[in-house]
């Protein structure tokens, strides 16, 4: 099993989140840093460190992207792409 950094949310993860939450959600779930700490905490989102790491996720989580491109991948509604080339996977 990897290890994956949750309950790790720095401030460049709490920002993007905050930035493209209606990517997944209809409406905003949170409007402060603290809020969006909160809410990543309780759906137990992770940050992987590169795309690998996203794909290895959904494959242990079961999902099913073996045909799926890294770009298509990326462009899935959980799937925020952070600056320094992390990722923010979030269930929805």
């Amino acid at each position: 099993m990897e290890e994956y950094d949750m309950y790790e949310y720095d401030d460049e993860v709490l920002d993007t989140f905050l930035k493209k939450q209606t990517q997944l959600f209809s409406e905003e779930v949170a409007d402060t840093p603290e809020a969006a700490e909160e809410f990543l905490e309780d759906c137990m989102a992770v940050v992987c460190k590169n795309i690998k790491e996203v794909r290895d996720y959904f494959d242990e989580a079961g999902s099913d992207i073996s045909g799926m491109s890294d770009d298509e991948l990326m462009d899935q509604s959980e799937v925020f792409a952070i600056a320094d080339g992390r990722f923010l996977v979030v269930e929805g």
